[in-house]
């Protein structure tokens, strides 16, 4: 997704935002650049997906382009909270690398090295980026809170904005779990429990809240909120299901991540649930064993890409992902959104839907 207002306006909130943190951190001393830097380093690029669905959000409520102070604060908080999320998802994934540059936990390794410290590097990555992304949450809440003061619609953003955190935070929980669990789980169930965490971390989190947020802030009834809940949460599906395809047959060029990344983390997603139906036992237990496999050379990769491509998986995919996106277009249809948010709104989950990254 190419550079907009919107990203413009949040980049601007951002910006002015950390400038505050760091002139605030100065009693912190020397060291503490290091965390501040590697904190502000997270929030740089990135699709401003969230911000973007938000604004859309708010254009459906208030029938106005135009933002507010309060919308680019919860626009930009959101962001915050998502460098939160990426920072201990590429930590609990062992990922070394987000947008093409080191995940934040190798990041802050490198630096433990340059610096010359002593002791464990490693370690203190990962120890060091558990708290960074506690400070991201905390930050995402701070900017939250400030741009809420005083607004008449404070304590229903900020219920919307906890239900965002809790759901994601169980999705990624039930994600981790899916890695172990499955070999325990009835196969016939795999793809709904797969589907369930696609829910909760992704769509409801990436596509979902952020819509109702901005319509939220904006005063939208409970009539039009869950009219934009029908259209969001099929959005967020189809999202997720075009990112577990990313993860496996991805463009690094593309991505910034290694091409099949999730085979390498042992992702159980809806591709490889629907893989596993159609495969002979003899390949399933290939693909089980080959799962999670840090080690998996570039030649194992291919191989596992041949053997899923192998199944319907992918074609089902695409039917599936095509299946939520007429789901979508139906509840837009249907929502009684004025012409030009509607447009706005449906070009958004498009371009959402078919990204290559």
């Amino acid at each position: 997704m190419p550079s907009s207002p919107v990203s413009d306006a949040v980049a601007a909130r951002i910006d002015a935002f950390l400038a505050r943190m760091r002139s605030a951190g100065g009693e912190y001393g020397p060291d503490a650049v290091l965390f501040l830097d590697a904190a502000a380093a997270t929030l740089a690029g990135g699709k401003r997906l969230r911000a973007r669905f938000c604004h859309a959000g708010w254009i459906a409520a208030a029938g106005s382009q135009d933002g507010s102070e309060a919308l680019w604060g919860l626009c930009a908080a959101l962001e915050i909270f998502q460098s939160a999320a990426l920072v201990h998802d590429d930590l609990i994934d062992n990922s070394d690398t987000r947008r093409g540059r080191p995940a934040s936990h190798r990041a802050l390794e490198s630096a433990h090295r340059d610096a010359g410290w002593h002791g464990d590097a490693e370690a203190f990555g990962r120890s060091s980026a558990v708290l960074l992304g506690d400070l991201l949450v905390a930050w995402s809440d701070d900017l939250l809170e400030e741009s809420l003061l005083g607004h008449p619609h404070a304590a229903a953003v900020r219920a919307e904005y906890a239900r965002m955190r809790r759901d994601v935070t169980v999705g990624q929980m039930l994600d981790i779990a899916e890695e172990s669990a499955w070999s325990v789980s009835d196969p016939g169930a795999l793809l709904e429990r797969a589907l369930r965490v696609a829910s909760l971390k992704s769509a409801r989190y990436s596509v979902v809240e952020p819509i109702l947020l901005g319509a939220t802030l904006a005063g939208a009834d409970a009539t039009l909120l869950a009219s934009l809940r029908d259209f969001g949460h099929p959005v967020g599906m189809a999202f997720q299901l075009r990112d577990d395809m990313l993860g496996v047959f991805g463009d690094p060029a593309l991505t910034g991540k290694p091409t099949g990344d999730d085979l390498r983390e042992g992702k159980r997603t809806a591709l490889i649930a629907i893989a596993r139906e159609e495969l002979s036992d003899a390949d399933r237990e290939r693909l089980d064993a080959a799962l999670g496999d840090r080690d998996l050379s570039d030649q194992a990769i291919s191989g596992l890409q041949e053997l899923i491509r192998g199944t319907e998986a992918v074609e089902r995919m695409e039917r599936m992902i095509s299946g939520f996106t007429d789901d979508a277009e139906r509840a837009l249809a249907n929502a009684g959104i004025p012409g030009d948010a509607a447009e706005a709104m449906r070009a958004l989950g498009a371009a959402a839907i078919t990204r290559t990254a």
